[in-house]
C-alpha cells in the first residue's frame, strides 16, 4: 500500500497520542531528503522520521539506526537554530490529504515566543519537508528548494510566502455525512469504474484503499454501514504487514483484499519501520556507494575481458607442437628449401610421411625459417604457465569482486565503510591523506543479531571484515557455523554448542537470505562447528576453508527473516 491520506489520517492520531505536548531534544538529517526530530514526551524519547523522499515518503517514529554526515546539511542547522528545544503543540492533517502540520512553539533570540510550523508534503517526487513562521507565513528554509522554473504554481525558496498546494478534489471521508453521497451511481458501474468512482468521491484514496472498500461493498445490502466502519478502523488502527508471493503491502488495519501472511504490530510506527527496512536501505546504499558500486563493476569487466584474452592465449597455445614439428621437417629436408620460397610442401615423417604444406618467409634464409618456427614453438611452450597462473589470479579476482559485489546487495549502509576499508587495505582504492600524522585504527560495524524462536542468538555478517571477526575472534569454537555452499554470502553464527533442528533451520534460512542465492528455492547451506573452520595462510578477507559439514537445503523466506529480527518474549 501507498502512503495515501488515509493512512495518513491513522499515522497522525497515533503521533498525536505518543508525541503530544513533547519538547524536541535533537535534530538531525541524516540523508539527503529525511530529517530525524529527536522528541522527549511522557518520560520517553521517539525518534520523529519526517521523510521527504521521492519513492518512501512517510512520517513515522523509527527506531532503524542511522549514521550522521560529518557535517550537517544547511538545513538540519536551520531547523536547530530555530526549533532546538521546542514544543510540540499538536499534529494535524490537512482535510484527508497527504499533508502534516507539525505546529511547534519556541522562544526566539530575543526570548520572545513564536509559532513555528514543520509542513511535510508527502507527495511522490514532490515531497518536501518546509520550516514556516505561522505569523508572517514566510518560508525559512525547506529541505527540497522548487524555482518558478521546476514549479509555476509554486515558488518554494527561503523568504517566499508559503503557498498550498492545489486542493484534493472529493470529501474528506472523516468529517463528512457519508450518506449524502449518490451510491446509486456506484453500483450502477462496473468493477474498475467503481474503484475510480471511490477515489474521485474521497479524499486521499489510493487503489488499494478502494479495491479494499470495493471488496467489502461486495454483496452487502447495509452499505452505509459497511462504509462507514471502513473508515471507522483508521482511528482504531490494527497495523497489519501482508507478505505475498511478489508483494508486500502494509495497511492500517487487515484488508480483506489482500492475499498472503499477515504480521500485526503493535504501532504504526513498527508496521512502517519494518515495511521499509530493506526498501530504504537498499536505496540508501545505492546513493551512498554509487562510486563503489561503479567501480567495483569496472573491476569485474575488466577482469572478465581479460579472463577472455587468457582463455583465448591458451587455446593458441594448444598448436605449439605445430610449429614444432614444421620446424623439425623443414631442418631434416633443409636442402629442398631455396632462398625466396613463400611455401613449400614436404612428406610429413610424423604422420606417415602425408605432404605438408609449409609458409616461408623470402626475406630470410631456409634455416633461420627453421628457428622462426622453433621460436614460435617455445614462446607459446613457455606462455602457458604463465597464461595458467594469471588465469587463476584472474578467476580469484572474479570471485572476489562477486563476493564484494553480493555483499553491497545485503549491506546497510554502515556496512558500506567496512567494505570500503577492505578494499584500501587490498590495495584496490587509494587511502585520502588527512593530513594527521598517526592514522587512527578502523573499527569494523557489528554484525547484525537475530533471535530463534527458541531465544537463542544468531549472528550474521555482513561483508568479509565482520565476517572473519565473528568467526576468527568472537564465535566459541564449539559453535555452529553456516553458510551457502559454493556461493557468496554471509558467515552465520550459532550462539549455541547444541541448537535444536528447528534453530538450525532457521540459521540455515537467514544464510541462504543474506546470499547472492536470495531468490532461489533450495539452497544447499552447510553448517559445522567453528573450530572446524580454517583461514588459510594470505588468504583475503571473508575466506575459510572446512571439511566434515553437513547439508541442509532452504528457500529463503523474507517472512521468517523479519520474525527472526524480533526477541521472542519469554512466557
Amino acid at each position: 500500500m501507498t502512503f495515501d491520506g488515509l493512512m495518513t489520517h491513522a499515522v497522525v492520531n497515533e503521533l498525536n497520542t505518543t508525541l503530544a505536548d513533547g519538547k524536541i531534544t535533537k535534530i538531525q538529517q541524516p540523508y539527503a531528503n529525511e530529517v530525524i526530530l529527536t522528541i522527549r514526551a511522557n518520560r520517553k524519547t521517539y525518534p520523529l522520521l519526517l521523510s521527504a523522499h521521492p519513492s518512501y515518503a512517510r512520517v513515522q517514529v523509527t527506531r532503524v539506526p542511522y549514521a550522521n554526515p560529518a557535517t550537517p546539511p544547511n538545513f538540519a542547522m536551520t531547523l536547530r537554530k530555530y526549533l532546538d528545544g521546542a514544543i510540540l503543540e499538536q499534529i494535524e492533517q490537512v482535510e484527508s490529504d497527504r499533508i502534516l502540520r507539525l505546529t511547534f512553539k519556541s522562544r526566539n533570540e530575543l526570548g520572545d515566543m513564536q509559532k513555528l510550523c514543520l509542513i511535510v508534503e508527502l507527495m511522490g517526487r514532490h515531497s518536501n519537508v518546509i520550516l514556516i513562521n505561522l505569523e508572517t507565513q514566510k518560508i525559512l528554509d525547506l529541505i527540497r528548494h522548487v524555482g518558478v522554473s521546476q514549479n509555476r504554481f509554486r515558488f518554494l525558496m527561503p523568504g517566499a510566502d508559503y503557498v498550498n498546494p492545489p486542493a484534493p478534489t472529493g470529501l474528506n471521508a472523516f468529517t463528512t455525512d457519508l450518506g449524502t453521497l449518490d451510491w446509486l451511481s456506484y453500483y450502477n458501474e462496473d468493477a474498475d469504474e467503481q474503484i475510480h468512482w471511490l477515489q474521485q468521491q474521497f479524499q486521499g484514496m489510493s487503489r488499494e484503499s478502494a479495491l479494499e472498500l470495493q471488496t467489502r461493498l461486495m454483496d452487502h445490502d447495509n452499505y452505509l454501514a459497511v462504509v462507514t466502519d471502513f473508515f471507522k478502523q483508521f482511528d482504531q488502527a490494527q497495523p497489519t504487514l501482508t507478505i505475498g508471493e511478489k508483494k508486500s503491502w502494509f495497511t492500517a488495519f487487515p484488508y480483506q483484499s489482500l492475499t498472503g501472511t499477515q504480521s500485526h504490530f503493535e504501532t504504526l510506527s513498527e508496521l512502517l519501520d519494518q515495511y521499509y527496512l530493506h526498501k530504504a536501505q537498499r536505496d540508501r546504499v545505492l546513493q551512498q556507494g554509487g562510486a563503489l558500486i561503479h567501480f567495483i563493476r569496472n573491476e569485474i569487466q575488466k577482469d572478465e575481458k581479460k579472463l577472455k584474452k587468457l582463455q583465448k592465449t591458451l587455446k593458441a597455445a594448444d598448436s605449439a607442437d605445430d610449429y614444432r614439428i614444421k620446424g623439425e621437417i623443414l631442418t631434416t629436408y633443409l636442402r629442398q628449401v631455396e632462398r625466396g620460397m613463400t611455401e613449400v610442401t614436404l612428406p610429413n615423417f610424423y604422420d606417415n610421411n602425408e605432404p605438408i604444406k609449409i609458409t616461408l618467409s623470402n626475406q630470410i634464409s631456409p634455416s633461420k625459417n627453421a628457428q622462426k618456427y622453433f621460436s614460435k614453438y617455445q614462446k607459446l611452450r613457455n606462455s602457458i604457465a604463465y597464461v595458467n597462473d594469471q588465469m587463476a589470479k584472474t578467476e580469484a579476482e572474479l570471485q572476489y569482486f562477486y563476493t564484494i559485489m553480493a555483499q553491497i546487495e545485503i549491506a546497510e549502509p554502515k556496512d558500506l565503510e567496512d567494505i570500503k576499508a577492505e578494499l584500501q587495505a587490498e590495495g584496490y582504492l587509494k587511502i585520502k591523506k588527512t593530513g594527521a600524522k598517526k592514522q587512527k585504527r578502523y573499527k569494523i560495524s557489528e554484525p547484525e543479531v537475530f533471535y530463534a524462536t527458541d531465544g537463542t542468538r544468531i549472528f550474521v555478517g555482513k561483508n568479509n571484515y565482520q565476517n572473519d571477526q565473528l568467526t576468527l575472534k568472537k564465535a566459541h569454537k564449539t559453535d555452529i557455523w553456516l553458510h551457502v555452499k559454493n556461493i557468496p554470502g554471509s558467515h552465520v553464527i550459532i550462539d549455541s554448542p547444541t541448537p535444536s533442528e528447528q534453530t538450525i533451520q532457521e540459521a540455515g534460512n537467514l544464510a541462504a537470505y543474506f546470499s547472492k542465492a536470495r531468490l532461489s528455492a533450495a539452497v544447499p547451506v552447510d553448517y559445522i562447528q567453528v573450530k572446524k573452520i580454517k583461514k588459510p595462510n594470505g588468504a583475503r578477507p571473508g575466506f575459510v576453508i572446512y571439511e566434515g559439514q553437513q547439508t541442509l537445503y532452504t528457500t529463503p523466506d523474507e517472512a521468517l527473516v523479519q520474525q527472526l529480527r524480533n526477541k521472542p518474549v519469554q512466557a
